[in-house]
């Protein structure tokens, strides 16, 4: 009896102790959000714009000039609240779907995360580290393409840079379709972070606005002293502690059950294992790269499914590019033997990856790649371009978009692969002999992108080069080559016969009063897409050729032309009927009502016309 009260009592005493200190619980947190917190002091909240532009992914305006570039977004605005196409605003280079619907796109990797919708980036460093209370972007013109916003632990002007640097996602969304291209102050709500920054990092997805999205600044609000609710740690009342128990019973036999004649019948896996081999891999191939890599903790069934090196013939490491590292690489290693499309893109930057981790990497598993995608990996040097010219070589396709920083004796190494079909050298600093080397050696290339390279002294010889060496060329983008003249393009027309894509976007040297649009016209008859951007010397007769002689045209751009009418333009939607895209932004003579009235007589081509107010 004696033993029993004592237990009793013992019960008693304990569930007393809980709740007291439950009830102390909710107490102080009734304290804290009452009386104590007004009596601390009120950290003060710093606005400031953005100091400096570190890096982007891509952009509408030139090496050289402010116009339409990423460096607009430091410092004050200087077009917001007026709403309109403005020089002075940041553009990023494409919007829509119909980039992706050209020849020249890459095809789509599998495994990418539905969540994953980024398709550019900028990051930019402010003056103060704060902890974060908002971040407002100021867009100018058809809004609604951001759809991540991120800040980093590491501040990006200290003489110390920590050893691990953390991105925390301070806001995510799906892309949104603005109806209205007017300018807004976009400020989501954003959540708390536990350390303080100052470099923040907007990504944008463009593909459902009608036109270029313009962003004029961007503001972070903070304070310098960590946020009060942050410093108190909240105790966490669980509902298990409201239960009389002390802890909860565990079934360690939850797996079997009796059956009616005394027997245990196992139910552990549902007999999974008994499925075709080729069944579960075809269940396990629509996981996303981190669900795969749990699953294979599960058990020995899956852990051998989800490592078979089947799994990873494709792999896109761009969705997780600020968890990468070469330790990330080293565990996929012995995975991806069978590998053959890889996407580093953004991958490595601030020494997440090194040399070192990423030639073990292509020396594992480079040997099958067709494949490789390393836009902005800023990480590349020399030394990797050339392990990846001695680890692949049966390499097809090669994006190196907006590495600028690349030495250009670098570029020298690819050369060397000789199966090149797809080379994109965006905005890097290529000089003129290593491209004419790639050109000697690599002839069965279908797509090359030489936009912005503006280290390419004499663009009429790379064209000469490419009439002689690569007749199979399908798509060619010059974007703003300062040096283009009609000679080079003429002897282009004339090698390359079988061009569908030619961007001569911004190519301010070439003149039609030399006739080298009528002449390009008559001599690709498979013409799909032409730019002709901002070249003001367009005119009725060059649409008129190539209303006779390109009638797969898809998409034109003569935004800028003040030398084409209305006539010509009808007599080009006429004999061009899969014409999806014509851009007539600032053409003089094509005004707001003219396009209304040819919008209504073709409407299946989205016809653009810019404003500014």
């Amino acid at each position: 009896m004696l033993t029993l009260l004592s237990m009793f009592y013992y019960i008693c005493l304990r569930r007393r102790s809980r709740s007291g200190t439950r009830g102390e619980a909710l107490t102080s947190r009734r304290a804290v959000e009452s009386g104590q917190r007004a009596t601390l002091p009120i950290s003060v909240e710093v606005e400031q714009y953005a100091k400096e532009v570190l890096d982007f992914s891509s952009h509408y305006g030139s090496e050289n000039s402010m116009s339409y570039t990423m460096w607009n977004l430091a410092g004050m605005p200087n077009v917001y609240p007026s709403s309109g196409d403005f020089t002075q605003t940041a553009v990023f280079r494409a919007y829509g779907t119909w980039w992706e619907q050209c020849a020249s796109a890459p095809l789509p990797f599998r495994r990418t995360p539905k969540a994953f919708h980024s398709q550019d980036y900028i990051e930019l460093a402010f003056e103060e580290p704060v902890y974060p209370t908002a971040v407002e972007v100021l867009e100018t013109y058809h809004p609604g393409a951001i759809v991540q916003i991120m800040a980093c632990s590491l501040n990006p002007f200290s003489q110390n840079p920590p050893t691990d640097v953390r991105w925390e996602v301070l806001w995510a969304e799906e892309p949104t379709k603005v109806l209205t291209p007017q300018a807004r102050q976009f400020s989501p709500s954003i959540k708390q972070l536990s350390f303080p920054t100052n470099l923040i990092r907007v990504e944008v997805n463009s593909s459902l606005l009608k036109y270029y999205t313009e962003l004029d600044a961007v503001v972070l609000r903070g304070q310098k002293e960590r946020p009060i609710l942050s410093l108190y740690k909240m105790p966490r009342i669980d509902i298990c502690d409201l239960s009389d128990s002390d802890e909860e019973l565990s079934d360690p036999g939850a797996s079997f059950r009796q059956a009616g004649d005394g027997k245990h019948i196992n139910l552990g896996n549902g007999y999974f294992d008994k499925l075709p081999y080729e069944l579960i891999q075809l269940i396990v191939s629509h996981l996303t790269l981190p669900d795969l890599c749990r699953l294979t903790q599960t058990c020995k069934l899956l852990h051998q499914h989800c490592c078979d090196p089947l799994q990873y013939i494709q792999l896109s490491l761009q969705p997780y590019w600020s968890r990468l590292s070469d330790t990330s690489l080293g565990h996929l290693q012995g995975r991806c033997t069978l590998l053959q499309r890889l996407n580093l893109s953004w991958t490595g930057n601030r020494g997440a990856l090194t040399l070192t981790g990423f030639s073990s990497f292509m020396k594992a598993c480079g040997g099958s790649l067709v494949c490789l995608e390393l836009s902005c990996c800023h990480f590349l040097s020399e030394p990797c371009l050339e392990v990846i010219s001695q680890t692949c070589p049966g390499l097809q396709e090669l994006n190196l978009s907006s590495c600028d920083r690349l030495h250009p004796q670098a570029f020298t190494h690819i050369s060397k692969l000789t199966q090149l079909r797809r080379l994109v050298l965006y905005r890097t600093k290529i000089e003129q002999t290593a491209m004419l080397s790639i050109l000697t050696f690599c002839i069965e290339l279908r797509h090359l992108n030489l936009g912005s390279c503006v280290m390419i002294d004499d663009y009429d010889v790379v064209a000469s080069m490419l009439a002689v060496r690569c007749r199979s060329l399908r798509s060619l983008d010059l974007w703003r080559c300062r040096n283009l003249t009609e000679r080079g393009l003429a002897e282009l027309a004339a090698g390359c016969r079988l061009l569908e894509e030619l961007d001569l976007g911004w190519c301010s040297t070439l003149q039609s009063s030399s006739g080298c649009f009528q002449h390009l016209a008559r001599n690709l008859p498979c013409l799909r897409k032409l730019f002709l951007t901002a070249n003001r010397t367009v005119c009725d007769s060059d649409i008129e050729e190539l209303a006779a002689n390109c009638p797969a045209l898809q998409h034109l751009d003569i935004l800028g032309t003040r030398m084409v009418s209305s006539s010509s333009l009808r007599k080009l939607l006429q004999a061009c009927p899969k014409l999806l895209l014509l851009d007539v932004s600032f053409c003089s003579q094509v005004d707001a009502r003219i396009v209304q009235e040819l919008c209504g007589l073709f409407p299946n081509v989205a016809i653009k016309k810019s404003f500014t107010q």
